[in-house]
């Protein structure tokens, strides 16, 4: 197994998966090509996803009792991690929006947090590709934050949401200006999800090259540097796309702008 493999790319033809779209699309070559990145994604994306659910549940059992809940555990664990992470997030958004927009969309960048970061660090165990370095799973992602960004500032503001991306000025005589600022507008808004998606996948991709390369150089000895820089790496990436997330919603939703 090379870096360019996973272990979902076996499974999935046992499964009969690629016999199926061989059979529908013919024996050549570039077949398995395009079905081996695409199909071997959503195999991990449901992975991830089981993952996290199952790490969910375990929580909420854990705090489903109140006298529980407010005591912490006194050792790492999985409620932990969890608390960590959502403490993490939450900070970081109450530092660019008020507290109660941050407890709001909460739900929202945490859950992508969670699911970009073990993403991000699947691609550190050997044998498996993060789902992250697959740039039709991470345009899906900026698709979500793009379609919310504009969902929710259109529900807080109404229809005057939409005057911003006219200019300052609005008026018949301005009509060439509100045009061209429409133009300017339209593409900065449309550029943010190709570049949180490119981002993040081509360094996730890099760092999967990287790391699978030193590994195969030393694949008795963990190369611990690399694998520490690996995991620098898949943290920063999810802070990023978290951040830019939460910059885009809170200027969309944030009065003084509208």
């Amino acid at each position: 197994m090379d870096s360019h493999t996973s272990w979902f790319d076996y499974f999935l033809p046992l499964a009969g998966w690629k016999e199926a779209f061989t059979h529908r699309f013919g024996h050549d070559e570039g077949i398995v090509t395009f079905y081996n990145p695409a199909f071997g994604a959503i195999a991990a994306v449901l992975f991830v996803s089981i993952l996290i659910v199952a790490g969910g549940l375990v929580v909420r059992r854990k705090i489903a009792d109140p006298q529980n809940a407010i005591v912490p555990d006194t050792e790492l664990s999985i409620r932990t991690v969890f608390e960590m992470i959502l403490d993490a997030v939450y900070g970081m958004m109450k530092g660019i929006m008020s507290p109660q927009a941050a407890r709001f969309f909460l739900p929202l960048i945490a859950t992508a947090a969670f699911f970009i970061l073990v993403s991000n660090l699947l691609g550190l165990v050997p044998g498996f590709l993060p789902p992250t370095s697959t740039w039709s799973i991470t345009l899906a992602l900026g698709l979500v934050i793009f379609f919310a960004t504009h969902v929710f500032g259109a529900r807080e503001h109404g229809l005057k949401y939409f005057k911003h991306f006219f200019g300052p000025v609005i008026g018949p005589k301005w009509f060439l200006l509100m045009a061209l600022m429409l133009l300017i507008e339209l593409v900065s808004h449309v550029v943010r999800p190709l570049s949180l998606s490119v981002r993040l996948m081509a360094n996730m991709f890099a760092d999967h090259q990287t790391v699978g390369a030193f590994y195969n150089l030393a694949s008795w000895v963990i190369p611990i540097p690399i694998m520490t820089l690996g995991i620098l790496v898949c943290v920063v990436q999810t802070l990023v796309f978290c951040l830019l997330s939460t910059i885009y919603i809170s200027m969309a939703v944030a009065h003084e702008e509208h």
